[in-house]
């Protein structure tokens, strides 16, 4: 719950309002943070693979998680499902998607990379893991094991706060 906080001089809010500092505010810093380190890695393969941010976690995701039905895929990144849709879309389009039945369950259909697909994967995970490998070297090991265990946290307690 945000709050109240003494705003600063050159703050516009009344004072009788609620202050939501943003930037000491939790899920806007993750965002923030996430956007960025987003933006960079796109900075990576965007141009020379012609895939956004959407396109690229579909393809990370499906190369890990192959047989995902688009659904799956949304709640998995925890992206907009039209946003997904339209992701899978491009990437069944330009080939490096394909979409089958599954084995059991005739009515449901799956998603997986293509040939083509593995080989943007193949390319481009390589250089997400070398800029997180990068991003993490400015901590000790300590600090990514405890980094790893808090982000640990924070997931289960979103889950655990989630309204039904």
């Amino acid at each position: 719950m945000p709050r109240a906080a003494e705003p600063p001089k050159n703050a516009r809010a009344a004072p009788e309002h609620a202050v939501l500092e943003l930037d000491r505010f939790l899920p806007y810093r993750l965002s923030v943070l996430s956007n960025r380190i987003s933006q960079d890695i796109a900075a990576l393969y965007g141009a020379r693979f012609d895939l956004g941010v959407t396109e690229w976690r579909v393809l990370a995701v499906l190369g890990r998680y192959p047989d995902l039905s688009a659904g799956e895929v949304a709640e998995r990144t925890a992206m907009d499902k039209v946003a997904v849709s339209r992701a899978v879309n491009s990437l069944l389009l330009d080939g490096r998607l394909k979409r089958h039945l599954h084995g059991t369950d005739r009515r449901r259909s799956v998603l997986a990379l293509s040939a083509k697909g593995y080989k943007v994967y193949d390319e481009v995970a390589p250089l997400a893991l070398a800029y997180e490998q990068r991003l993490l070297e400015g901590l000790r090991a300590d600090e990514r094991a405890a980094l790893d265990r808090l982000l640990t946290r924070m997931e289960e307690r979103e889950r655990e706060t989630r309204e039904p």
